[in-house]
């Protein structure tokens, strides 16, 4: 059976085949009997985006690197149905996510405040909350609010800020630019007469690159502008 993948899509594979796959992940909450310890963390992607998650132990910030969290605290180590319960916790009585769009980590990304300590300011206010919740699992270990800054890991430090993303892969479309910081899976691109471009990586996945000739400087898949304001994030 053949199936067509959408031009959006960051795994190469048809609708039916992502819900099969994310099916057999922690994150779908299908897996109730893994016995490693795992975290439960609070990451911050910009102003007004906070969400709550969880993490095998081994992983280390692996995964909060990987999501492009700008900052990170830990909330607390525990087993992994009790790591669940916090998020539920969280979900239920704070308002907090577990899930935060590309899309809008992308968009409010471009206006992150300066110094550190403003990035941490939203993780520490809700640390403080969660720890001293009343309903928190006695299994679930509280841990210290120490917020992680990845502004320079990822680069962000003095780089402009991104103006728009790409929509879409097309066939014989052109990707160029100047890599200026990297987030998660996007590639943040400084294009000639546009300015930064961010690339989500997870796009490529299926298909066919090659290098472009070095006379050639066009960018030529469809991008779009962030809307702040039609967005709210800003």
């Amino acid at each position: 059976m053949r199936a067509v993948v959408p031009g959006r899509s960051t795994g190469a594979r048809c609708e039916e085949c992502a819900r099969l796959d994310r099916a057999h992940s922690v994150a779908a909450d299908t897996i109730a009997d893994d016995p490693r310890p795992y975290r439960v963390y609070l990451a911050w992607f910009g102003p007004g985006l906070v969400k709550v998650g969880i993490t095998a132990v081994e992983r280390g910030s692996a995964r909060l690197l990987e999501q492009g969290a700008v900052c990170f605290s830990w909330l607390g180590t525990g087993p992994l149905m009790a790591a669940r319960r916090t998020e539920e916790l969280l979900r239920a009585a704070l308002q907090v996510p577990d899930r935060i769009p590309y899309a809008e980590k992308r968009a409010v990304r471009a206006a992150l405040p300066e110094t550190e300590a403003e990035r941490a300011a939203e993780v520490r206010e809700l640390h403080a909350r969660a720890v001293v919740l009343e309903a928190w699992p006695e299994s679930l270990t509280r841990e210290p609010c120490q917020p992680v800054d990845h502004v320079g890991s990822f680069g962000l430090a003095g780089a402009p800020a991104a103006v728009g993303d790409v929509v879409e892969l097309v066939p014989g479309g052109v990707v160029s630019g100047e890599l200026v910081a990297a987030a998660g899976p996007d590639l943040h691109l400084v294009v000639d007469g546009r300015g930064v471009v961010v690339l989500d990586t997870r796009l490529m996945t299926g298909w066919e690159l090659m290098p472009l000739p070095t006379e050639a400087g066009a960018f030529t898949v469809p991008t779009r502008e962030f809307r702040r304001e039609q967005e709210g994030l800003f």
